[in-house]
């Protein structure tokens, strides 16, 4: 079989990309990363390479010398691969199945070196080296099966086993075409070639950011981006896009372009290994890509949420806030402990520490620091990492963190870009070096548990709010009924000069001031009584009520008229407080009616319900003020002369004894206040 001098270009570039393999991978070896026996059996795929390149200026003989390289270049990978498996991977090989693979690569380059010696099976050159093409393509691809499946640690071996399968897959399919003819076709043979170079310059990128073991796994996927942007629609639209390019220029050029491309093709892959070789960047944002595009990530995101999530749902006090969110980042990193600092006013204070040895009781930071700042930036600060690539912001640590020696992590706690805090958790169980996945996860649960956070600490202002809310709704009820109280007195006052020598005065003003002093007292044990305590509920006639309600109400204009009703009618509640009831509704009608108007009370009873009507000719409400600001706290149609508790008072009691206010207003016309509540019994 001769060669033309495109599938010579073709190795020769070839075996240029597989020669820095090999230099890589003599690197690595004597780094301790990798075997010495994996180097050379890169360096034979080199030679391989090379031979096949130069076979027709080497020997006259270029079949049998084709054969011994070929063997050569099958059995020594072979060896390696088996010899990886036996040291990285837990689970050992098969005694057999090892028996086996080096009893045939015994025969094999036996047979090859005795035939390039003797010459005796020339006839049968061509087809030996397809069926040894196909049985060592094989025997590779099982062994390589067997690093692939038991290597849990090394994701540069599952790289490895990716390249090679390449490799091994294309020779069985090329040598199960040659099959067919039962012989050689050199211009078939330039695709190997490329194969080899593709192959070589993911090894060389492989070497160059991932070679170390990652203690991470080490199981082979690929991401969602990767399947959705690799298609079989894409994948056909590629391929015929090539096969038009290259038909286009067989046609034009003819093959002389081909030496092109392959020249092309090879200075172009060892200026891409040059460029990744001189920028760490460039080899730490691949090793990121690869890592998140073609191996499992280390956190299974989905239970690690849901846990993160569910053990922040769960009920617990304001003081234990804090505790529950360093135990919970704690477990998620698998940390023994952290602390945590919060935003007050303008500085960062430690507020929690949860298994820590170090004293951060005087750790104060200011939120205009170069470190906060930093973590406002959302960066992560490692502050004990010996990676470059982690630890280039450390320059900004507080000198309070240069002591702590234990510290692992620092992540800020983010709302958007309001740095509420931020958290240092300790060294991992595993002591494991951070990743990337490390970082965003930190990120991530940095913003939620922020949240969480703020929304702890405005559940507590609001639960503050509504405390001073109720403070000041008692003491706007305390003052309207005080409002009342002095109202009577300040009616003794004004007569008593004038009325000081009348008995019957002097009688009845001693009765208010008994009625006042009363009223007082009573409002002193209601602000008394405890949340819990009920109110003194009694069976009250309806009709004592009234007399109460009117007898309050008698000095005002109009006085109020009792329609007769049923006088056995009994309800259960608490005396003062529907006395109430009925004096805040009166006394609202009385001030919306002139005196010469009317206030009338009227009961109807059905079944077990009492209406109470109480109707007016005043000057009315409009359907707005009804809907929208009649029971609202501190809203009034009386401009200044009321607080407007009464009738949301009154509402609020009816409400609680399961009773109702209906109102009916017309502007101008008057009002009418329809309370509805349960009845004890009935007279007929």
């Amino acid at each position: 079989m001769e060669f033309s001098s495109v599938t010579e270009v073709a190795f020769f570039s070839a075996s240029i990309l597989s020669l820095v393999l090999t230099i890589a991978f003599i690197y690595q070896a004597s780094k301790k990363r990798m075997l010495w026996v994996m180097a050379l059996a890169a360096l034979g795929h080199t030679c391989w390479l090379l031979t096949t390149a130069t076979q027709n200026w080497l020997s006259q003989d270029g079949l049998s010398l084709l054969l011994l390289v070929e063997s050569a270049h099958y059995i020594l990978w072979l060896i390696a691969i088996n010899l990886t498996t036996e040291k990285i991977c837990v689970k050992r090989l098969p005694k057999s199945f090892k028996l086996g693979i080096y009893a045939v690569c015994a025969v094999g380059f036996g047979a090859a070196l005795f035939h390039y010696k003797t010459g005796t099976m020339a006839a049968f050159e061509q087809k030996i080296i397809i069926w040894q093409g196909i049985a060592f393509s094989v025997l590779n691809l099982l062994s390589l099966e067997q690093l692939y499946r038991n290597n849990a640690q090394y994701r540069f071996y599952k790289l490895l086993c990716l390249a090679l399968s390449i490799i091994f897959v294309f020779d069985a399919y090329l040598f199960t075409q040659h099959l067919v003819f039962s012989k050689l076709d050199s211009d078939l043979w330039q695709a190997r070639a490329a194969v080899s170079m593709a192959a070589s310059l993911l090894l060389v990128l492989g070497v160059a950011i991932m070679a170390q073991p990652s203690q991470q796994a080490a199981k082979l996927t690929f991401s969602r981006p990767v399947i959705f942007y690799t298609t079989s629609l894409t994948l056909a639209g590629a391929l015929l896009t090539t096969l038009s390019i290259g038909g286009y220029y067989v046609q034009l050029y003819g093959g002389d372009w081909g030496t092109v491309i392959y020249t092309l093709l090879s200075f172009s892959g060892l200026f891409f290994i040059g460029f990744v070789f001189s920028s760490s960047k460039l080899r730490k944002n691949l090793s990121v890509t690869i890592n998140k595009h073609l191996f499992s990530y280390k956190y299974d995101y989905r239970n690690e949420w849901l846990k993160f999530i569910n053990q922040l749902s769960q009920p617990t006090s304001p003081a234990d806030t804090t505790s529950r969110v360093i135990s919970v980042a704690c477990d998620l990193f698998d940390c023994d402990g952290g602390a945590l600092w919060l935003k007050r006013s303008k500085v960062l204070v430690p507020v929690r520490q949860i298994h820590t040895q170090f004293d951060i009781s005087e750790a104060f930071e200011p939120e205009t620091s170069p470190f906060c700042e930093g973590l406002r930036n959302e960066w992560i600060f490692t502050p004990n990492s010996p990676s470059h690539d982690l630890n280039h912001n450390n320059q900004d640590l507080p000198p309070w963190m240069a002591n702590n020696a234990d510290a692992w992590l620092v992540f800020p706690l983010l709302t958007e870009q309001d740095l509420v805090g931020f958290m240092v958790l300790t060294s991992n169980k595993e002591h494991m070096p951070i990743s990337w996945e490390d970082l965003d996860l930190a990120k991530t649960i940095g913003r939620q548990i922020a949240s969480y956070i703020a929304r702890h600490e405005q559940a507590e202002l609001l639960a503050e709010s509504r405390q001073f809310d109720a403070f000041n709704k008692l003491s706007a009820f305390v003052m309207h009924d005080l409002k009342n109280l002095i109202a009577q007195q300040s009616l003794v006052v004004k007569n008593a000069e004038k009325h000081k020598d009348n008995p019957a005065f002097i009688e009845d003003a001693i009765q208010t001031i008994k009625n006042s002093v009363d009223r007082m007292n009573n409002l002193l044990r209601k602000l008394q009584r405890s949340e819990n305590e009920d109110e003194e509920i009694k069976t009250l006639n309806l009709k004592d009520v009234f007399i109460e309600t009117i007898k309050r109400c008698q000095k005002r204009q109009p006085a109020p008229t009792l329609v007769p009703f049923n006088e056995d009618i009994k309800v259960k509640a608490d005396f003062d407080s529907l006395v109430m009831v009925f004096t805040h509704i009166i006394h609202n009608a009385q001030d919306a009616t002139s005196n010469h108007g009317f206030v009338d009370i009227s009961t109807n009873l059905d079944a077990n319900t009492v209406t109470v009507i109480i109707e007016d000719n005043g000057s009315g409400m409009s359907t707005e003020f009804i809907h929208t600001k009649l029971f609202k706290p501190f809203e009034t149609t009386k401009s200044g002369q009321g607080m407007g508790v009464g009738v949301y008072q009154a509402r609020e009691y009816i409400q609680s004894i399961n009773g109702n206010i209906k109102v009916e207003s017309s502007l101008g016309e008057g009002s009418t206040f329809i309370l509805t509540f349960p009845a004890l019994a009935s007279a007929f």
